[in-house]
């Protein structure tokens, strides 16, 4: 007779019961967090508690509820309370935290408390990483990506949102009024007095609400960026890449080695641009490598000609595409890329084959810049294909070499826009997809820092576990 199997009797004593190991197997991952953690000198790194308190209760050392951290971050549950219930009933958390099991308050005070020095852990591992022979490459691709914060949308402000909501709040009153006037012409009953009665309600609900817009207004105004949040104040409002989208959050910046997709360097920023960050990433890059010389490539969004300087005098070599903002090419007009630079010469030489020499240099926004025209433009056969105006003007910064240079590489090498998306945009999709359609679950700056280390050191250690394996791992770590 055919039959299922059978589950045990859970009334059933067991003679001996089964040790605890014995569930973990070798290549268990939570078996690299336990001897990673092991490795550190959390008392070094700054971690609070690492000595006990001669007084008092004793508390957990940190080395628990830090492996509690990095296998959460590792298997997609980043709540402390989430955490708490793990603790008690995954046998793989109660291996690794010998049975402990801390309260949700102790662990969100944890990762609240010690983001500095979880910040350092993160990195100790990339040393780790560079000292297994897995950062040999000295190519990253950097780019920049909007994690969502704690503060709700409807919770930040900036002069738009106050307009828009202010013009929202007086439709509102001008239409109560209304029917209040509609009212005071009808016949008196109690349904009338229940309606008007309501209509009071709120209208004094919207004025209320009129008072506190007025009081966000006054502190946006003398915020320095004119944007304040009122759940998580480091939190501000950033456009994205879906039309009229956007998302109030943080911007995280990442360097990634193009070799194995390690992410080297990372920084959480408040700024929704990515335009000043080529140079801080791709310097942050070249210092954890130990290298002399760097490629960096990175996406239009940062070209910057004050960050390329930065790049080429840090020894940073920039591979990006130049964003294509002419006025005059969008007008149908020839661009200035139309008009070849003759260096022996110091002039340029225009579509119609004339020379434009220099003219002047003045100094404009902390860059010296050189002026050419000539005069030869109100003549040309072409002039209304070239300028509205009397004479077509070039202007060329004093390092547009630099410029010319990073042209130059990425017409050489096509396929460097294609590896730097395929190389970093991977591990900004594997975050977000252990995040959940969900946001940073702590407030300001520093705290969220702290929880996007704990996120690129999860990312990292599955990276490295894939490449060369759990046990290979541990023998790295513990030499």
């Amino acid at each position: 007779m055919r039959r299922f199997v059978e589950e045990a009797d859970r009334g059933q004593r067991t003679l001996l019961p089964e040790c605890l190991d014995d569930f973990i197997d070798e290549s268990n991952p939570v078996r690299v967090i336990d001897v990673f953690v092991d490795a550190l000198s959390l008392a070094e790194m700054g971690f609070a508690g690492a000595e006990p308190a001669a007084t008092g209760r004793p508390s957990y050392h940190p080395s628990v509820l830090l492996k509690l951290y990095i296998y959460g971050y590792l298997n997609r549950v980043q709540s402390s309370r989430r955490l708490e219930r793990e603790a008690g009933r995954n046998v793989e958390v109660m291996w690794l935290l010998g049975r402990l099991a801390p309260d949700h308050k102790t662990i969100a005070d944890f990762r609240k408390d010690n983001g500095l020095a979880l910040r350092k852990v993160c990195a100790r591992f990339v040393e780790l990483c560079r000292g297994m022979g897995l950062l040999t490459t000295s190519s990253v691709a950097i780019d920049g990506s909007k994690f969502k914060a704690v503060n709700n949308r409807d919770r930040n402000f900036t002069r738009a949102k106050v307009e828009r909501r202010r013009a929202q709040l007086e439709e509102s009153v001008a239409r109560y009024l209304s029917q209040l006037d509609t009212a005071d012409r009808q016949e008196p009953s109690e349904a009338l007095a229940a309606k008007v009665t309501r209509l009071t309600e709120k209208l004094t609900k919207l004025k209320e609400e009129m008072d506190k817009l007025a009081a966000y207004e006054k502190q946006m105004l003398a915020s320095p960026d004119q944007q304040i949040s009122l759940t998580d104040p480091d939190s501000r409002s950033m456009a994205t890449s879906g039309r009229g989208s956007g998302v109030v959050g943080y911007n995280v910046q990442v360097a990634v080695d193009t070799d194995h997709h390690l992410i080297i360097a990372h920084e959480v920023t408040n700024s929704g641009s990515d335009r000043a960050q080529l140079a801080n990433m791709a310097m942050q890059a070249k210092a954890v490598l130990k290298t002399e010389r760097l490629e960096a490539v990175a996406d239009r969004g940062y070209f910057s000609s004050p960050e390329i300087l930065a790049c080429h005098e840090a020894g940073v070599t920039v591979t990006l595409p130049k964003p294509m903002t002419s006025g005059a090419k969008s007008d149908g007009r020839f661009g200035k890329q139309d008009f070849v630079y003759l260096p022996e010469e110091d002039a340029y030489r225009c579509p119609a084959g004339e020379r434009l020499p220099y003219r002047y240099t003045n100094e404009e926004a902390d860059k010296m810049l050189r002026r050419y025209w000539t005069n030869a433009c109100k003549n040309c056969s072409i002039k209304a294909q070239c300028t509205p105006g009397s004479e077509r003007r070039i202007t060329r910064w004093e390092h547009e070499d630099l410029l010319d240079a990073v042209q130059q590489r990425l017409d050489a090498n096509p396929l460097a826009m294609r590896l730097r998306r395929e190389t970093v945009e991977h591990p900004f999709g594997t975050m977000k997809a252990r995040m959940g359609a969900t946001h940073f679950l702590t407030k300001t700056l520093p705290k969220v820092a702290a929880e996007m280390a704990l996120s690129v050191l999860a990312y990292n250690l599955t990276r490295v576990m894939n490449i060369l394996g759990i046990k290979p791992l541990i023998a790295a770590i513990v030499t």
